[in-house]
């Protein structure tokens, strides 16, 4: 499946999420990371929010007030390619594998990924120059390699599909296979395999541009993640699921005030709402 068209001069960045029966807090962060990508990219760009296990109706009314111009596609596993399908192999690996389905939306635009509890209010560096190149891929840093039985292929640096950007016309689906080539009886059991199988993809056939730590934290109160937030956002780890859901929530929930100031949606003490927010304040 693809949506996309012929590109333009400024209308060639296509932003996609993927979400399905989640909590209320990650469909909260959903709706900062919206609001925060709108905030920075504009109107401009193509917003889509695909959406599993539940409907897409049922999705937009749990996010709540959306920017304008978000689309809400329902997806399946006749999205998920079949030569990906075939390697499942568990639960885990199946819900990381969702990021796949469908494989590309707009194949003829930068086309960045966004894990739902990943918030970007700023631009990071690796951003803009992936914007710049139109050759090579962009990807998240992690706090540590995990990258499961594709670990061979990722290098030894730590890196996260929470948010990954792909350029024009890049071949996911090539890239996936020679990845699957390599290892051809391993089946994605873990979400770590799922994860592994990503980074390696996106480092084809060149190393990706890189969304620092320091710009992006990856943020829970359970180290080795950090409880602040980065310079231009934050990826808010466990917040559905992990071994310390609840802390995670807490946690996020004494953040939210400062997030909502950070995509625009309060105004900093002493200064007015910003008037594009207004309709949409909670």
């Amino acid at each position: 499946m693809t949506i996309g068209r012929e590109v333009h001069g400024e209308d060639r960045l296509a932003l996609r999420w993927t979400v399905g029966d989640g909590s209320p807090r990650a469909y909260e962060a959903l709706r900062l990371s919206l609001w925060g990508a709108w905030r920075l990219f504009g109107s401009k760009p193509h917003y889509v929010v695909c959406v599993r296990d539940v409907g897409a109706e049922e999705a937009a009314r749990r996010t709540g007030a959306a920017p304008p111009g978000v689309r809400w596609l329902a997806v399946d596993r006749a999205q998920l390619p079949d030569f990906l399908e075939a390697r499942l192999g568990a639960a885990d690996a199946e819900s990381a594998a969702w990021a796949f389905a469908p494989l590309r939306l707009f194949p003829d635009h930068f086309e960045l990924a966004f894990d739902a509890h990943c918030i970007l209010w700023q631009m990071p560096d690796g951003l803009s120059r992936w914007l710049a190149d139109g050759r090579r891929c962009v990807i998240a840093e992690d706090v540590r390699a995990a990258f499961g039985c594709f670990a061979d292929q990722c290098g030894a640096e730590p890196r996260s599909p929470v948010l990954r950007g792909l350029p024009p016309r890049f071949d996911l689906g090539a890239a996936l296979r020679s990845v699957l080539a390599v290892h051809p009886d391993a089946a994605l059991a873990t979400a770590h395999d799922a994860r592994g199988l990503q980074v390696a993809a996106a480092s084809r056939p060149e190393a990706p541009y890189v969304v620092r730590l320091h710009e992006m934290t990856v943020c829970s109160p359970a180290p080795p993640h950090v409880p602040h937030l980065g310079r231009c956002g934050a990826y808010f780890a466990g917040l559905d699921a992990g071994p310390d859901v609840e802390g995670a929530a807490a946690h996020f929930d004494r953040l939210r005030e400062t997030l909502l100031e950070r995509v625009g949606l309060v105004a900093p003490p002493g200064r007015p709402a910003p008037r594009i927010f207004a309709s949409t304040r909670p």
